[in-house]
C-alpha cells in the first residue's frame, strides 16, 4: 500500500511517501514561501526520485485542519487535485492526530497544540502504546487556562508537540510556578518534545492515514470539508457586523 501525504497545515511545508506502513521519502520546506508555490512541486519531485507516478499510488492523504485557513485549503486542493486527476481514494487526517505520531514512542501523554491566537490552541491530548496513537481528547480549540486545568487530572509526564507547543509549555510552566509553590521547578512533568519532532511534519499524515486505511476508512475527496475547529476572523467580524445591525 502507497500513500501518499500532503502537511500543510502551518508554517511549514512537506509531502510523504509511506509504503506498507514503512516511511519510504519525504521532503520538508519551512524557508517562507507561500504553499501554493511550492506544495505541487515538492510532490511532483518526491515521486519522480522514488521513479513513481501518481498511477502507482494507493491512497492520497493530508492534513483537514485544525490549523491555517489557507493552508488547509491548499493541502486540501493539491491532495483532491491528484486524487480527482488519477481516481484515487482520499484520506483526510486530524492534524493534531497526524502530530501526535511525532511522540508515538514517548512514555505519557501526548499533548498537541497549535497557535490558534487570541489566547488559544487548537489542542488534542493522545498517548502512545504498543506503536498505536489512541486519542484521549476530541480535536478542539481551547484556551491557555483550560488546557491547564484539564491537564491536571494527569499525573504522568505530558510531552507537548506541534508549533503551538513552546507556547503552551511557557504558559504551563508560568502559571504552575504562580500556583503550585510545593512543587519543585525540575519536577513538573511537562516536558517539549525535541524541535526537529516538533513541527507538523506529512511523515505524521501518512502514519495516520495508513491506520486508517487499515481500518478500512476512505473517503470521496468531494465530500470531505476541512475541519477548522473555528470561524475564521472575516467570519467572525461578519457575525459581528450583523449582529449590531439587526440590534440598531
Amino acid at each position: 500500500m502507497r500513500i501518499l501525504a500532503f502537511e500543510s497545515s502551518a508554517k511549514a511545508a512537506s509531502v510523504a511517501l509511506l509504503t506498507d506502513g514503512v516511511l519510504t521519502a519525504e521532503s520538508y520546506q519551512n524557508d517562507g514561501q507561500t504553499h501554493s508555490r511550492t506544495m505541487m512541486k515538492l510532490a511532483k519531485d518526491l515521486l519522480d526520485t522514488c521513479g513513481l507516478s501518481p498511477a502507482d499510488l494507493d491512497y492520497v492523504a493530508w492534513a483537514n485542519g485544525p490549523g491555517s485557513f489557507t493552508g488547509v485549503r491548499i493541502g486540501a486542493a493539491a491532495a483532491k487535485g491528484l486524487c480527482w486527476g488519477a481516481e484515487l481514494p482520499c484520506l483526510p487526517v486530524s492534524t493534531l492526530e497526524a502530530m501526535a505520531w511525532n511522540g508515538v514512542d514517548l512514555e505519557g501523554v501526548i499533548c498537541c497544540c497549535m497557535d490558534a491566537r487570541r489566547s488559544q490552541v487548537y489542542n488534542g491530548l493522545f498517548r502512545g502504546e504498543d506503536g498505536k496513537i489512541l486519542r484521549l481528547r476530541p480535536d478542539r480549540a481551547i484556551s491557555l487556562e483550560e488546557l491547564a486545568a484539564d491537564l491536571k487530572s494527569f499525573s504522568e509526564p505530558i510531552w507537548f508537540v506541534g508549533d503551538g507547543a513552546a507556547l503552551a509549555w511557557d504558559f504551563l510552566n508560568r502559571t504552575e510556578a504562580q500556583s503550585d509553590v510545593e512543587r519543585a521547578a525540575n519536577d513538573r512533568p511537562y516536558r517539549l518534545v525535541a524541535e526537529h519532532l516538533r513541527q507538523q511534519r506529512a511523515a505524521g499524515v501518512a502514519l495516520a492515514a495508513y491506520e486508517a486505511a487499515l481500518s478500512g476508512v476512505r473517503a470521496d475527496p468531494g465530500q470531505v470539508t476541512p475541519n477548522y475547529l473555528r470561524l475564521s476572523q472575516a467570519e467572525r467580524e461578519r457575525l459581528e457586523r450583523d449582529k449590531d445591525e439587526k440590534g440598531d
